[in-house]
């Protein structure tokens, strides 16, 4: 999927895959996109955020062009727009910001929850991409998980990130199908994806936006547990932060989403 090909002066065409619920999964638009924009800056730079707008539902029958603009190039940032287009019109929109590595003090405050490792968790998920396993999930506006994309992607920094950024679209939806009030306990509860029947067919859910800070670089193919937590809801719409850890605690990056949650009517 990152093997996007060029189609004219910075613009890009991909493909994927159809999935469970239909569609095509926005962590894959989003990742696409950070691959697309990180082609066109110089490899000094390293995406250190990024900020997505989910505008219609994609249709995995139909290839995708990014078409990518540079916003501006500097000595420390480039900054990058860029549109994902299908045939209905703009599916995805998002610019992502680039740093050069600088020498500066580095602070962490957030802490990983201490919890047992991937190997006490049985394995589970919708995707062939990444492997995920819940530690918790469904509680109290909470979904942790430790998660690692199954394949080696090498040690390109823009493939890591970009692997990040796929996987990032899972748990935001768990976090917030645990803090509604209606929700009915099933036992096929899975709110992974857009537009997928959540909470045993209870809920519709989309992702509306998504935003990821890269604080430090990290591998998306070792396992890293990601930690969400739902921060309210109104008007169908709720929003979930997560802290992203390497196994050994290190804090790699911070997700923040907006999603749509409806009860579904019979």
């Amino acid at each position: 999927m990152m093997r996007l090909e060029p189609h004219g002066p910075d613009t890009f065409v991909g493909v994927g895959p159809a999935y469970p619920w239909g569609g095509l999964y926005g962590g894959q638009i989003v990742a696409q996109g950070l691959r697309a924009a990180g082609l066109t800056v110089e490899p000094q730079f390293r995406v250190h955020s990024l900020h997505a707008y989910f505008v219609r539902r994609g249709d995995a029958s139909e290839p995708i062009r990014f078409e990518v603009e540079r916003v501006r190039n500097g000595r420390s940032f480039v900054t990058r727009s860029l549109e994902a287009r299908q045939s209905t019109g703009a599916i995805l929109t998002m610019t992502a910001s680039f740093q050069v590595d600088e020498d500066a003090p580095e602070i962490q405050r957030a802490t990983m929850p201490e919890v047992s490792g991937p190997d006490a968790f049985p394995a589970g998920g919708w995707s062939e991409v990444f492997d995920r396993r819940f530690v918790v999930a469904n509680e109290d506006g909470c979904a942790r998980a430790w998660v690692r994309v199954n394949e080696d992607l090498g040690d390109d920094p823009l493939v890591q990130a970009c692997a990040l950024a796929y996987a990032s679209d899972d748990l935001p939806t768990d976090a917030l199908v645990a803090l509604h009030p209606d929700r009915r306990d099933a036992p096929d509860d899975d709110a992974s994806g857009d537009d997928e029947e959540e909470g045993g067919n209870q809920f519709m859910a989309a992702s509306l936006d998504h935003a990821i800070w890269f604080h430090r670089p990290s591998r998306a193919d070792e396992w890293q547990l990601q930690d969400f937590t739902a921060q309210g809801m109104r008007g169908s719409r709720g929003v979930s932060v997560g802290h992203f850890f390497s196994a050994d605690g290190v804090h790699v990056a911070t997700v923040a989403q907006e999603v749509l949650l409806r009860t579904r009517r019979r």
